[in-house]
């Protein structure tokens, strides 16, 4: 019994030490975690500054009545387009235009007497000073006349300029007094633009740059613009400097008010890149694990720029053609292996599962 027992003891000592070496094995095989591959490449990147606005109208005022009269007509119906000159709104003018014939009238008689004076003093029947008096009533009749000419001309409210109408709020027979409104009229032809920037980014705009901005009412229509001006004064609260830029609007999609998100292109140039998903950040240091010939990943000091399409730019640390980890970096330790797999090539694991199943498959067959 003795002796069953030492051999039977002898015999589990072997096998757990074989067992062991083959777990031994597999571990590390398994400690080559699976990720997916990359080298650096070259990107264009593209600085970009980006600010909400508010649409103006390129020219706008609210047309108001001169004076204290009925409205008689209106000559535009809601939002109309007129031109400059056209008629708004007339108001009553039966009193002026009575007034008018009588000083024109008095201007008439004034003008026959003065005739006959200038004759008679080619004649010497009168003297100098009685034509020049005449002639001084004449003129005044004549002024008087041009006055209330110019008051009934105030009576006619015109477009200043060529421009869209709002909606009608007044309607004739209305009795406005001098200052209400009457209409607003817009020139949107062209919209202006106002956004603000920080200070620190007054150097990256300069006049004459182009803009893209874009509405919530056209989300997939981008509209193009310059910049017109630059506020020479900085908001000493905000620290922020007031841009106008201007957009062409003959479609007329853009109505003042609206809000529109803006974006400047200050910057374009191309460098090295990285995926986004290689970058390991800690504190105010990047990383990136760099993959040598025999596939131990390193960990390497990379200094990075701008972002853009998911892409980031390297300024310093690695070199075009690096084979690097892309994806996975969760999964990898510092000088220890990896299986980097290249988004174009299969892993080898699953090209041995793949052949063997496919040798499987052919003894099925035969």
């Amino acid at each position: 019994m003795t002796v069953y027992r030492f051999f039977l003891l002898g015999f589990l000592s072997i096998a757990l030490a074989g067992c062991g070496s083959g777990a031994g094995q597999g571990d590390k095989s398994d400690n080559a975690p699976t990720v997916v591959g990359g080298v650096v490449s070259q990107a264009e990147f593209v600085r970009d500054i980006e600010a909400v606005g508010t649409a103006f109208a390129n020219e706008q005022t609210v047309i108001t009545s001169p004076v204290t009269e009925r409205i008689e007509k209106l000559g535009f119906s809601d939002g109309d387009i007129v031109r400059r000159g056209a008629m708004i709104a007339q108001l009553s003018r039966g009193e002026e235009a009575a007034d008018l014939t009588a000083v024109e009238a008095r201007a008439r008689e004034a003008e026959k007497k003065l005739d006959r004076l200038v004759s008679l003093q080619k004649r010497g029947f009168t003297t100098n000073a009685a034509v020049d008096e005449q002639l001084a009533l004449r003129d005044s009749a004549r002024a008087a006349a041009n006055a209330i000419r110019s008051r009934i001309s105030d009576r006619i409210i015109r477009a200043p300029f060529d421009g869209v109408l709002s909606l009608r709020t007044i309607s004739p027979g209305t009795v406005v007094t001098s200052g209400s409104p009457i209409a607003t009229i817009s020139d949107i032809s062209s919209i202006k633009l106002d956004f603000t920037i920080p200070e620190a980014l007054l150097t990256s705009i300069a006049k004459g740059q182009v803009i893209e901005a874009r509405a919530a009412a056209y989300p997939d229509q981008i509209f193009f613009g310059t910049i017109d001006n630059i506020d020479p004064l900085v908001d000493p609260l905000s620290r922020s400097i007031t841009v106008r830029a201007k957009l062409p609007n003959n479609s007329r999609l853009l109505r003042p008010g609206m809000l529109l998100t803006v974006r400047i292109v200050s910057e374009t140039r191309t460098g090295l890149a990285i995926p986004e998903t290689a970058l390991i950040t800690q504190g105010d240091q990047n990383f990136v694990f760099v993959v040598d010939k025999e596939n131990i990943a390193r960990r390497t000091t990379i200094k990075v720029g701008l972002r853009s399409n998911g892409m980031i730019e390297v300024l310093d640390g690695v070199t075009r053609g690096t084979r690097i980890v892309a994806d996975g970096t969760v999964k990898v330790r510092d000088d220890a292996p990896v299986n980097a797999v290249m988004p174009d090539k299969k892993s080898p694991e699953k090209s041995s599962a793949a052949s063997s199943s496919d040798a499987q498959a052919e003894g099925t067959d035969r």
